[in-house]
């Protein structure tokens, strides 16, 4: 089924990236007619029996992440892992050619909802130092987001935790959610959590 926020996403992208999210999400049906579109963390993403992979639109480049991608195969070795996650991404995409072949992609997509079958829960770790858990909504969420990632694995260990509290005190699942795409634009901004009581953002 199609989602309306998808649509709605993609009128609003860049002008390079809307023909990237539209090509994406006709193969994601060509590949598995059955696929479900939601959005997370503010991102177009399909899943079934769980995420699949997701898409966001920077401001000069789309970034596609495939969830659990440590469980694939990979023998096109088309992914960037991030971090040490679970997570591969395919860089940054810019145009259409940087894209895999459709062939390839849907079998990533067809391997990836075998992955999800299964049932396999990725590990989230405890970061070194860090006084709260990562939460694994948010470590998915910047890891499908390179520029906050990027920005974050640069803050210093109070801001990380800063952020993991303010996750870590949500009452519910739809403010946790809605925190955490919050924190990811703040973060791709590379501002902290009170970046707004702070000299040189005023």
């Amino acid at each position: 089924m199609r989602n309306p926020k998808i649509d709605s996403y993609i009128d609003s992208a860049p002008e390079f990236a809307a023909p990237i999210i539209v090509h994406l999400r006709e193969l994601a049906h060509r590949a598995f007619p059955k696929i479900e579109e939601t959005i997370k963390w503010g991102m177009p993403h399909f899943e079934h029996k769980g995420l699949v992979f997701g898409i966001a639109a920077h401001k000069n480049y789309a970034s596609v992440t495939f969830h659990k991608s440590n469980q694939l195969t990979d023998k096109h070795k088309i992914f960037n892992m991030v971090g040490k996650s679970e997570m591969g991404a395919l860089g940054k995409i810019k145009t259409l050619d940087d894209l895999p072949s459709d062939e390839i992609l849907m079998e990533y997509i067809l391997e990836s909802i075998e992955v999800n079958k299964k049932g396999v829960k990725p590990k989230v770790a405890k970061p070194a130092s860090l006084k709260y858990e990562m939460d694994k909504d948010f470590q998915a969420g910047l890891e499908g987001n390179p520029g906050a990632m990027e920005h974050y694995q640069d803050f210093s260990v109070s801001n990380k935790n800063e952020y993991l509290e303010w996750i870590c005190e949500a009452k519910t699942a739809a403010t946790k959610e809605k925190r955490i795409t919050q924190i990811l634009e703040w973060i791709s901004e590379g501002k902290p959590r009170n970046w707004k009581y702070m000299k040189k953002y005023q």
